[in-house]
């Protein structure tokens, strides 16, 4: 399976799962607080840092009727309109350089999710090292053609999606020059339930597509993204708030930095416990081979006397003969005298 870089960080089984922290709309239409978003991602640890690059205008249309509206009961935005919506929660192309510019002083990759061409045109403009595609974005193939043909790597959300629909996406990106090519499970709901996130399906995407495969999770904690380590995650991308009672449009299902960290810690531990299908001692468990059970003289005995119950028995350390034989000793006679905490040997009896 390909290896693929972003940035300057590996991506692939051999390497931690790549944990990107998208901001979307939390910074409440407030660059300042997308600075800030900036330096808490930074902080925590996650390795990128993903925005979403469109406006009111490129991703929609100011009409409010009901085919423009999202569904009365919705979760977090029933009733709204779609224009409504993404005016509240688009990244405004301005504000590009400045995060990306606090990105970089922090170190930090940086790239984004374009919806259209003029959002790729800013992006390359900017040295965008990656490209994200939405998972409602995944029926674009004119907008994937474009963002393969840049040559960049492209991380591509399944939310929703038929195989149908992620062969005809992965034809495209790889007819337009895609090498480098991951795709994420994902469940386009918000917040989406534990359940359907399927996790199941990440080692059946990278057999049948020849991808590596993440997960893009909305579910509420870390737990769902730490198990489909287990699966063949290497990426992972949660969205990110400073705090869930500030709001936002994405805060309810968004993690907290602190959290942020802890999934970055733990998917790491998660993947190092991988490990690999040996079966036996590892090198951490040599020690405690010493301390396996095993017979041994546990009374002062002199030669001659019997082996009995009350003077040989089964105890920590292992130097002895192993317990099996304790049915074999027993009855038999020393041959020589031995002080209690002689292991038991063949030539003793």
């Amino acid at each position: 399976m390909t290896e693929i870089k972003i940035g300057g960080h590996l991506i692939g089984p051999g390497h931690r799962p790549f944990v990107i922290a998208e901001m979307s709309g939390n910074h409440n239409g407030s660059l300042e607080r997308a600075l800030q978003i900036v330096d808490a991602v930074a902080e925590s640890g996650a390795h990128a840092l993903k925005l979403q690059t469109y406006t009111p205008d490129t991703i929609t249309i100011d009409v409010d009727t009901p085919e423009f509206r999202i569904s009365a009961g919705h979760d977090l935005w029933g009733g709204e309109s779609l224009y409504q919506l993404f005016q509240k929660a688009h990244t405004p192309f301005e504000w590009h350089q400045p995060i990306f510019q606090r990105a970089a002083s922090h170190g930090l990759t940086v790239f984004s999710a374009p919806f259209d061409p003029t959002a790729i045109e800013l992006l390359e403009s900017l040295g965008a090292p990656a490209y994200k595609i939405a998972s409602s974005e995944l029926v674009d193939l004119p907008l994937i053609r474009l963002a393969a043909q840049t040559g960049k790597p492209l991380i591509i959300s399944t939310g929703m999606a038929s195989v149908a629909d992620i062969a005809a996406a992965l034809d495209t990106a790889r007819g337009a020059g895609a090498t480098q090519i991951v795709l994420l499970a994902c469940t386009a709901s918000y917040p989406s339930p534990p359940q359907d996130s399927n996790l199941r399906r990440i080692p059946i995407l990278a057999e049948a597509f020849g991808v590596q495969v993440g997960l893009s999770d909305h579910t509420l904690s870390i737990g769902v993204p730490i198990a489909s380590v287990a699966f063949g995650a290497t990426v992972i991308e949660k969205h990110i708030t400073l705090a869930r009672e500030d709001g936002g449009v994405d805060s309810a299902f968004s993690m907290t930095p602190a959290e942020m960290r802890a999934l970055v810690d733990e998917s790491e531990r998660a993947w190092l416990a991988l490990g690999s299908t040996h079966i036996g001692p590892t090198e951490s468990e040599k020690e405690g081979l010493r301390f396996r059970r095993s017979l041994y003289v546990v009374e002062d005995v002199q030669a001659g006397d019997p082996v009995t119950p009350a003077n040989v028995r089964s105890i920590r350390p292992a130097n002895g003969l192993p317990p099996i034989e304790i049915d074999k000793v027993l009855g038999r006679t020393f041959t020589r005298d031995a002080a209690k905490g002689t292991p038991l040997s063949w030539d003793l009896i």
